[in-house]
This record gives structure tokens, sequence and C-alpha cells, in this order.
């Protein structure tokens, strides 16, 4: 007679659930996570950029704003030591 060859099975425990295939491949998870990030650090860093917020609240006591002049936002040629002319023959 014929011998049966048994093979050891694993014992299934409960119901097999049906594998759940993920929305993105796991080797691309991370990429598309940083790309996410960075696009909205940007979107946040452009808002805050071009918003214009007046200052508001009280002047400090003794405060004349009459005395002082705003700051320059231009820069200054004397500090770095060119003049108009030297910016001129850079640019050409």
């Amino acid at each position: 007679m014929a011998t049966k060859k048994n093979k050891p099975r694993e014992r299934q425990i409960g119901k097999k659930q049906p594998q759940k295939k993920a929305l993105i491949d796991p080797k691309y998870k991370n990429a598309v996570w940083t790309a996410v990030i960075l696009i909205i650090l940007t979107i946040f860093f452009i808002i805050n950029n071009t918003r214009y917020v007046p200052e508001s609240g009280p002047y400090p006591p003794n405060y004349d704003p009459a005395k002082h002049e705003h700051p320059n936002t231009t820069l200054n040629q004397t500090l770095y030591g060119t003049t108009q002319k030297d910016t001129i023959n850079q640019h050409q």
C-alpha cells in the first residue's frame, strides 16, 4: 500500500483577512511624504512673507516718533567699498 506523506501545515487561527493594497508604494513612501511636507512649508513661508500686517500697539513711554527716522532698506555703498561707477561696471 501507498503511504500518505503528511506535510506539516501551519494551524490557522481565525479567518484570514484579505491583504490591503497600499495607496503609495512602500518604496516611494518616504519621498512622497518629504515632498508633501516641503510643499506645505513653502506655501506657509510664502503666505507669511507676503501678507502685510501693520505694527500695532502703544509706543513706549517718552518715545517721540517724529524724532526717529525709519530704517533705510537700501545698502550703504560706503560700507561695502563700492561706488555707483563700480556697480555699473560689474553689470556689463
